[in-house]
């Protein structure tokens, strides 16, 4: 327990940083691509569609993903807070509450993490579906 009570923010706070910077390189690499892309290029929707919707979906399932480990690390907060009350015997309500504060700030993180990634898929999908929609327009 005691390498959990070391480790825990550690771990959890450089998994959701990893994903962050994973999520904004990818979002900067899909916005590059989409300036310069020229759709007439593509003899076929589909391959259109593969070229546009690359690494979209990484960056959904970072936003999709990011709450759960944040509230991963919300559960072994508490739990350490728990074992470590259960180990001192007195229960004082201000030891209780500092750690549960201290435990609720990695699903506070997984939040900060999951919301830029969801507005950047939509707003990438959104791009998507204007350039598929011009590829269209200079087909017909």
């Amino acid at each position: 327990m005691e390498f959990l009570k070391e480790y825990l923010d550690f771990f959890i706070f450089g998994v959701l940083g990893f994903m962050s910077f994973i999520m904004i390189w990818l979002s900067i690499e899909r916005f590059l691509f989409f300036r310069q892309v020229k759709v007439e290029d593509y003899a076929h929707q589909e391959g259109l569609n593969i070229a546009l919707t690359k690494h979209l979906t990484t960056i959904a399932s970072i936003g999709s993903n990011a709450p759960y480990i944040g509230l991963l690390g919300t559960v072994l907060g508490i739990l350490i807070t728990f074992y470590d009350l259960g180990q001192g015997g007195a229960i004082e309500p201000n030891k209780i509450m500092l750690g549960l504060a201290l435990a609720l700030k990695a699903t506070a993180m997984g939040l900060v993490v999951a919301i830029p990634a969801i507005l950047f898929y939509n707003g990438l999908m959104r791009k998507v579906e204007v350039l598929t929609a011009l590829w269209k327009q200079a087909k017909s």
